[in-house]
């Protein structure tokens, strides 16, 4: 891990800047109330391409986790990045969210001709971008990049439940469920709590 900021890039041996190279990218964590947001950054070969890429979110999580593998194998460039619960509640869930996509823009080997990115926000980049709309269901480098970054940050809810089990990260992943607004009642937030969220900074001691 680099600081607070988790990157790690896949690549082939391939030249910058190598013309017309597009990257997808696309979030997952925005609205949970722990953890930190992340965003993914792919560029898909057309030589080798994935059946079944879709929006993360219509996909099971076996389907996911096999696609994650598959796309980190195919690629020709990929980067996870995150911004952490400091940086959510410092800058805000938005500005924290277009942090982490530009993160894993630049920490890509291959530097790409132009950015398509899911939504209507762009984050600030040396390269031509364009925000789509759904876009993690109509641009198959998008759907990798949702993917990954679904699947990343699964994993590290995962991780956050072996350190709190109290809350149940493994089962809601973050997000205001029933289960863990009751536990965040009962036990309080911990440090990885988003503490500028309303329901983490209404248990939170005066």
């Amino acid at each position: 891990m680099r600081s607070r900021a988790f990157l790690r890039a896949e690549q082939l041996a391939l030249g910058w800047d190598a013309p017309g190279l597009v990257a997808g990218v696309d979030e997952a964590g925005r609205g949970p109330l722990a953890g930190p947001v992340v965003a993914a950054a792919v560029m898909l070969d057309e030589l080798q391409p994935i059946r079944g890429l879709a929006d993360s979110k219509r996909l099971s999580s076996s389907t996911r986790e096999r696609l994650f593998d598959e796309i980190r194998a195919k690629a020709l460039c990929c980067c996870i990045a995150e911004a952490s619960v400091e940086e959510i509640d410092r800058l805000n869930i938005l500005q924290a969210t277009l942090l982490a996509m530009r993160r894993a823009v630049e920490g890509l080997r291959l530097r790409p001709h132009r950015v398509l990115v899911d939504g209507n926000r762009l984050p600030k980049l040396s390269v031509p971008a364009e925000a789509i709309v759904q876009g993690d269901a109509k641009v198959q480098a998008i759907s990798a990049a949702s993917i990954l970054a679904k699947v990343h940050r699964d994993r590290l809810c995962v991780q956050l439940h072996e350190r709190h089990p109290q809350y149940g990260f493994d089962a809601h992943k973050g997000y205001g469920t029933q289960a863990h607004m009751a536990a965040l009642r009962e036990h309080g937030a911990c440090a990885e709590h988003r503490r500028s969220f309303a329901p983490v900074r209404a248990v939170l001691p005066p």
